[in-house]
């Protein structure tokens, strides 16, 4: 039987993994017990070798996950590289509700801020994220990459984690490729509906903050209040600058940037709990002889809140005097919404699938900042800054994919479109500053000066569009030479374009016939009220925009073709070995038209790289149930849009703004992989791998001051390397031999995983880490020789210990996640920014009850046990500086799901 025909046959058995199945189910019929260990023995190897377990359903370009000649069907031992699969079941045990969060607990991935996935202590930029094989488009301005918390694990049906190269896959293949598969074509037709209220002991029933918004903001959408005023639309269209249009046009803009709805913080006193409810049916319709259409729709949405009150400071070189000293309180009001729709059409060998998804997932959050400023020349000087923003982020995503099964001849076609969007209007700071200068009249005050001094705070207004699309193309053809021999060619075709938008303006007040000492006056109003006729009338208003560099356009195109083969020369030995072309143009180019004089200054990019990749991996069983697999690669990372757009972006979740460097090129890697695994009969294994990546200019974030403001920035260091080690277990034991009604069909699962691992950046006196403030800037006053990557940590470990039932929905698991300490943001001349993530432990409880004649299930989690705070500092010796450190609390969910 072919590789892409036995492929498949299982795609179409795995159908039936739209419901939750238990995935660790033993075949064997363990309520009847053997009456002798001989027995027991020869039952147990029975069930194993028949290995009735339900497998995942995975869609991947150019197939090649079960290997012909291979008896178990289980995809991480039959594939030719080495996988971590999660189907539906084991993301169910984690009881997470986003991609991301069951991402967290496959070995030596590492779940980093809001949804980013680091593979082996790599960052984001090198993890590759696939939905059904096809690429996506990201709505976030910081990552080319699409955070992976958006993804509700309701609409995937399994996750694919694939930690070695093969050339069938892109090759921006640094850590590892994450390829999502949504669900199909039902087995039977369904209805779920579920809900559950969540919060945390940070935010529920707790003191917060917000700001009024619109009507819908608690379903993550706006009725229109956010769309740019018309006289700042009108400005924008007009080509003008702001320093050149007359007092009037200015102070009309002025009048519509500060509305009472969006700058007027109000204190919620008692926050409600967290809500979420989805929908999910699906239903299967026979066509006529052996072709069905599947339908399943889906749709959630889910609203949480969080208190965070964040610790930000700033010190001497040797971190002995702190300059500045801030406490932020900030209020999330997370909405995630998501719809499905996917089409699965089986005929015979041949499977269709047209998958539309659309996520919109929106954030409003409300910020009240004070601190203490020490600036030279000036005593120390308090502020009192508030911040409001509505951040929104939407992913419209269509896909077809056609599976055809020739008997020796397989083809698979995949194209696609998808658009993302991310929009952040009115995006407010207010600062009121309290100088303590004597003799002041205002000194003792918190005022808002609106003068644009940095020493006395400035107040900004920005809009922010971000706009994203995707088109996608591929073709793979393998065919069978021989029983034990398939070759498989294919090609793709990506073409991503971006136009990135920030504008950003900054009031400026001074007096006309009521004199300049009145103007401090006004800064005593709150923010809404400042700005109004009477303030018009009696003074004037001028404007100023705060980014030289306003709009960006960027893409990259990418053609590539590959051949691989896949040879079972013996029943005990195969050989994976591919190669793959790649010709990608990337740019990122300043857009000169917004403005009728063009804008100078901006230093353009352009990438224009082609590479051969080859990759390789060969599998030997020396003995039965030991398998040992040594796989080489050469792969390659790009810089992403965000590391290269010479515009500044505020990401909420780390508190920080981000500024691109032009002048990035590409990481080159060679990477090595040895690994043993012995399988323990079922699903009980335990592997051991040793890895090595050698990385030739690697992109890292640095630490960088531009007008004042501490920025985040990115430069190539010139090589480096990482390497390490990585052990994972997974064992069951029945527990009928315990005696009673309870133990008949319990059984005991342990699971388990370590990554131990090092890097080092390797620089020469010599070597040289272009920036646009210096394009000949010397590599080693950025970084220093022997320091680790930026978000390597050496250890990393999941423990998960949980009693199941074979036969029904009851689960009861303990999850412990450890993570030691990783550079976040390269210091250069400062120490280092490290973050500590530490141990967390979670509960995790699911059960099937019956009510009212319908089958239900009850879930019960329990995140952050014993409340591991979040801590990001700086540290030198014995002296600390915090850089994002807050409480985080322990977290409590209960949900109900029903079926029909």
């Amino acid at each position: 039987m072919s590789i892409g025909k036995r492929l498949a046959g299982l795609l179409l058995l795995s159908t039936s993994l739209a419901f939750p199945t238990t995935l660790y189910a033993q075949s064997a019929n363990v309520a009847d017990p053997p009456q002798n260990d001989d027995d027991a023995i020869d039952d147990v190897d029975a069930g194993q070798e028949e290995d009735e377990v339900e497998e995942p359903e995975i869609s991947v370009p150019g197939g090649g996950i079960i290997v012909t000649g291979r008896r178990n069907r289980n995809p991480e031992r039959s594939s030719t590289q080495v996988l971590n699969v999660l189907s539906e079941a084991d993301i169910a045990r984690t009881g997470e509700s986003d991609i991301a969060g069951a991402l967290g607990r496959v070995t030596g991935l590492s779940v980093v801020g809001d949804g980013r996935v680091f593979v082996r202590g790599l960052g984001d930029r090198y993890s590759l994220a696939l939905l059904n094989g096809l690429p996506l488009p990201s709505p976030e301005p910081l990552s080319r990459v699409v955070p992976l918390d958006i993804f509700p694990t309701n609409v995937i049906a399994s996750s694919l984690v694939q930690k070695t190269y093969s050339a069938n896959y892109p090759g921006e293949f640094g850590g590892g490729v994450i390829n999502l598969t949504t669900k199909a074509v039902p087995v039977e037709d369904f209805l779920t509906v579920s809900f559950s209220v969540s919060g945390d002991t940070e935010t529920t029933f707790e003191n917060g903050l917000t700001y009024f918004g619109s009507d819908l903001d608690s379903f993550g959408f706006d009725t229109g209040n956010r769309d740019i005023p018309p006289n700042l639309q009108a400005f924008l269209d007009s080509g003008e600058r702001v320093g050149s249009v007359p007092i009037a046009i200015s102070e009309g803009i002025a009048a519509e940037l500060l509305p009472v709805n969006f700058v007027t913080l109000q204190q919620e006193n008692s926050q409600r709990p967290n809500f979420s409810g989805s929908l999910t049916g699906g239903a299967s319709f026979e066509l006529g002889g052996d072709t069905y259409l599947g339908v399943i729709a889906t749709a959630s949405l889910k609203n949480s809140l969080r208190n965070r009150t964040v610790i930000s400071q700033g010190g001497s070189s040797d971190l002995s005097e702190l300059f500045q000293d801030f406490r932020t309180f900030i209020t999330d009001e997370n909405v995630l919404f998501n719809a499905l729709l996917s089409f699965g059409l089986d005929t015979g060998p041949h499977t269709i699938r047209w998958t539309n998804l659309y996520i919109r997932d929106t954030l409003k959050t409300a910020r009240l900042e004070e601190g203490t400023d020490i600036l030279p020349g000036f005593s120390g000087f308090d502020f009192q800054n508030q911040q409001t923003a509505w951040f929104e982020r939407q992913l419209i995503d269509t896909q077809l994919v056609t599976e055809l099964d020739f008997d020796a001849i397989n083809v698979d076609l995949r194209g696609g479109y998808a658009r993302t969007d991310r929009e952040a209007p009115f995006n407010t700071t207010v600062s009121y500053t309290r100088t303590n200068i004597p003799g002041d009249p205002f000194g003792d005050r918190f005022v808002a000066y609106f003068n644009q001094l940095s020493d006395a705070g400035i107040t900004t207004i920005a809009f922010d569009d971000l706009q994203e699309e995707l088109w996608f193309g591929g073709a793979d053809l393998s065919y069978e030479v021989a029983s034990n021999f398939e070759v498989t060619v294919g090609g793709a075709y990506s073409d991503t374009t971006r136009r990135s938008s920030s504008r950003e303006f900054r009031p400026f007040i001074t007096g006309d016939m009521l004199g300049d000492e009145i103007v401090p006056a006004l800064g005593l109003r709150r923010p809404g009220d400042i700005i109004n006729d009477a303030t018009l009338a009696g003074f004037n208003v001028t404007l100023t925009e705060a980014s030289p560099f306003p709009v960006f356009d960027a893409g990259i195109e990418i053609i590539a073709g590959y051949g691989l083969f896949r040879w079972l020369p013996t029943d005990t030995l195969t050989l994976e070995a591919g190669v793959r072309y790649e010709d990608a143009s990337q740019f990122v180019a300043l857009d000169q038209s917004i403005f009728n004089t063009p804008i100078a200054g901006a230093t353009p990019t352009n990438l224009d790289n082609d590479y051969f990749l080859p990759g390789g991996t060969v599998t030997w069983e020396p003995i039965d149930d030991l398998q040992l697999r040594l796989s080489a690669s050469q792969t390659i990372a790009r810089p992403q849009f965000r590391e290269l757009v010479e515009q500044t972006y505020f990401d909420p979740e780390s508190n920080r703004r981000f500024r691109g460097n032009p002048l990035l090129n590409d990481s080159e890697l060679i990477n090595v992989e040895a690994r043993a695994e012995y399988y323990l009969g079922g699903p009980n294994r335990v592997s051991l791998a040793g890895f090595y990546k050698e990385i030739d200019n690697p992109i890292e974030n640095t630490l960088v001051s531009a007008s004042g403001q501490v920025l985040t920035s990115f430069a190539n260091a010139p090589a480096a390397e990482l390497y390490g080690a990585e052990l994972d277990f997974v064992y069951g034991i029945d527990l009928y031999s315990l005696g009673g009604t309870f133990f008949e069909t319990k059984q005991l699962l342990l699971l388990a995983n370590y990554t131990f691992s090092q890097s080092e950046i390797s620089v020469g006196p010599d070597d040289i880490s272009p920036t646009t403030s210096n394009p000949n800037q010397l590599s080693a006053l950025i970084f220093d020789d022997g320091a680790p990557l930026v978000g390597q940590s050496d250890h990393v470990a999941n423990v998960s210990i949980g009693i199941e039932d074979t036969e029904k929905t009851q689960q009861l698991t303990f999850l412990v996640n450890y993570a030691s300490e990783r550079v976040t943001l390269r210091g250069g001349a400062l120490p280092d920014v490290v973050e500590d993530p530490g141990f967390t432990f979670d509960l995790v409880a699911r059960s099937d009850v019956g009510a009212w004649g319908v089958p239900l299930e009850l879930s019960f989690e329990v995140r952050n046990i014993f409340g591991r705070d979040n801590f990001e500092f700086q540290e030198l010796g014995e002296n600390r500086i915090e850089i994002n450190t807050f409480e985080v609390g322990t977290s409590f969910s209960l949900g109900v799901k029903a079926e029909f």
